[in-house]
């Protein structure tokens, strides 16, 4: 069809030009214009449909954090786009930047009751005002005209220091309508801050400096690095520092997890040398991160007593105005080694120092946290058991959780990308499991959605064709687990690993921990997931495995044919308490 003007085929010249070439949705008759104009562009970009809105929108989220680069969601109107709310609605919560082009029913029908219907009139619903509350810009654009204006408006603030989702409404006939070329423009970038004054940097390097000859210094990474691809520059402002790293759960790839001076994951899910570093120094620095709950916990209320460099955009989130806090608000991976400079050219003013290969005090560097053994059974956690305990248990004993993570860690090769779902599964991995060497490490904290990793590993993987591993329970599984039907599609080198405790586990914990203990609603009737995947997708190889030999050799035979998607499901224990602190109390139970 010759209709090369619409406002559908600028959209898409616009992407293009932009560098987004991954439109991830599904289809519908308000949104199908759009499509058809993906198709006679005839590439780059490419309409990847899913098989549920929410599942896109993570395969957009799993893009970015895989790559750095944003990338497009595009549904239809009525349920199609609320189905997409849950997962924009990650998308701001974690400032994750995105196009998400929603259509709409024709404006000319607007406050006569069409079909889907959200325009505010008529007593309908208003998506500009929902969507408004959702994204970082929301439009609607009634003229057609106003295309060639939105459209890097909404880029540029998707990509601003508060990045997030940029939503426009498109009704279908505004879709259809045929506008004048337009000249397209420059690609849109952030927009970059200077770097904090000097003097303030100076400030910095000061208090670092005396902190350094007390206790020492610990860093504490987030997201920030990640995105602002300042992994390496971390590792430098560390030697300096003479520092080690801690990573927050949704940051386990900010710093390499094999590296000496890694101490392990911070806050509720982290391990107890990072802890216990941290209350112990001098003083903090905060790269990247702004300290939300699940990072910190109850840290944030030690850190209000202790000097703190925070290297961010935007302040962390310690309630009231810290008294020894500095901030440092240019862009991360500058300001990290403009730090780096001040403090080499500070010291080659001072007097050399006697390196001991730990602290400048003598104490040894604590290392990171012991690397997972594929040989370990470790028996179920206890409450009030050490979260960093060891695994014991005979080797034919069933999997728990801890160990089928462990058995997994020894298979994965350097380079994998690692997603992985919410509740006990998500804990426990995000304890145990080390990032690979060279690899990706995706968890949606944000609004913490079950099955967010089904098309998360979807668009990770889309995105950098590495192996991926998708690490859920069967309550993520039985929410969005049909989305493996797209990486079937796709042919995608996806393995999914299913922790199947027949529960929504991390509920049936809080019954036992906070509440009476003698009753639950959380616990299922058997479900046989890998039996299904193989009756329904014959083009996945889906395994299931008894104990932690099956699952080594159903991970071996993945590693030896890794084309396509393949599963493996684990059954493991809906007791089994994950490394959750405040899970680790004894559970209360009647008087």
């Amino acid at each position: 069809m010759g209709h090369s003007l619409r406002v559908v085929d600028h959209v898409v010249e616009f992407l293009r030009e932009q560098q987004l070439t991954h439109v991830f949705g599904v289809g519908g008759a308000n949104i199908e214009d759009l499509y058809d104009a993906i198709d006679h562009a005839a590439g780059p970009v490419r309409g990847l449909v899913a098989k549920h809105e929410y599942a896109a929108v993570s395969m957009a989220d799993g893009h970015h954090r895989a790559t750095g680069r944003p990338a497009v969601v595009a549904v239809t109107s009525g349920a199609g786009a609320m189905n997409a709310v849950p997962g924009l609605a990650e998308l701001r919560a974690s400032g994750i930047p995105a196009l998400a082009l929603v259509g709409q029913p024709p404006v000319e029908l607007d406050g006569l009751g069409s079909f889907q219907e959200t325009s505010g009139k008529a007593d309908s619903m208003d998506a500009l005002r929902l969507f408004g509350e959702i994204g970082v810009y929301c439009a609607r654009v009634n003229d057609p005209a106003a295309i060639t204006e939105v459209l890097p408006a909404a880029l540029e603030a998707a990509l601003s220091e508060v990045p997030g989702p940029a939503i426009l409404l498109l009704p279908k006939d505004v879709q259809q309508s045929v506008v004048p070329p337009w000249e397209q423009p420059p690609r849109v970038t952030a927009r970059p801050r200077p770097l904090a004054p000097d003097a303030t940097r100076r400030e910095a390097v000061r208090l670092l400096t005396a902190a350094r000859e007390a206790q020492g210094i610990a860093i504490m990474s987030g997201t920030g690095v990640v995105r602002g691809e300042a992994r390496a520059a971390l590792e430098r402002l560390s030697d300096a520092l003479d520092a080690n790293v801690a990573v927050a759960p949704d940051a386990k790839d900010a710093f390499d997890n094999h590296h000496p001076r890694f101490l392990g994951v911070t806050g509720a899910i982290g391990h107890a040398a990072a802890r216990e570093r941290i209350e112990s120094a001098s003083a903090v620095l905060l790269a990247g991160t702004r300290l939300p709950q699940l990072s910190a916990g109850p840290i944030r209320e030690h850190l209000k007593g202790v000097p703190l460099i925070s290297v961010d955009s935007r302040p962390p989130l310690l309630g009231a105005e810290h008294p020894d806090l500095i901030q440092l608000d240019g862009p991360l991976s500058a300001e990290l080694d403009a730090l780096t400079a001040l403090l080499t050219e500070t010291r080659a003013e001072t007097r050399p120092e006697t390196r001991t290969g730990g602290h400048t005090d003598g104490r040894p560097a604590p290392g990171p946290p012991a690397e997972p053994t594929a040989s370990a059974t470790p028996t179920r956690s206890s409450a009030g058991e050490p979260i960093d305990g060891p695994a014991d248990g005979p080797a034919d004993a069933g999997l728990s959780m801890r160990q089928a993570v462990e058995v997994l860690a020894g298979q994965m090769p350097d380079g994998a990308v690692v997603v992985v779902d919410a509740g006990n599964t998500g804990a426990t991995v995000i304890h145990h499991l080390p990032t690979p060497r060279g690899g990706r490490f995706i968890v949606a904290q944000g609004m913490g959605g079950m099955g967010h990793s089904f098309g998360a590993g979807i668009g990770a993987c889309m995105a950098t064709g590495a192996p991926t591993y998708v690490i859920a329970g069967d309550g993520s599984f039985l929410m969005h687990g049909m989305e493996i039907h797209t990486a079937a599609q796709f042919d995608l080198p996806i393995t999914y690993l299913i922790l199947n405790n027949n529960a929504h586990a991390m509920c049936h914990t809080r019954e036992q921990v906070f509440f009476a203990a003698d009753y639950t609603y959380n616990l299922f009737s058997p479900s046989h997931i890998a039996a299904g995947v193989d009756a329904l997708f014959p083009s996945v190889a889906a395994r299931h495995a008894r104990d932690a030999g099956e699952l080594r050799r159903a991970l071996a035979e993945r590693a030896a044919d890794p084309r396509g998607p393949a599963l493996v499901e684990v059954e493991v224990d809906p007791h089994e308490v994950p490394p959750f602190t405040p899970f680790q109390r004894p559970p209360r139970g009647p008087a």
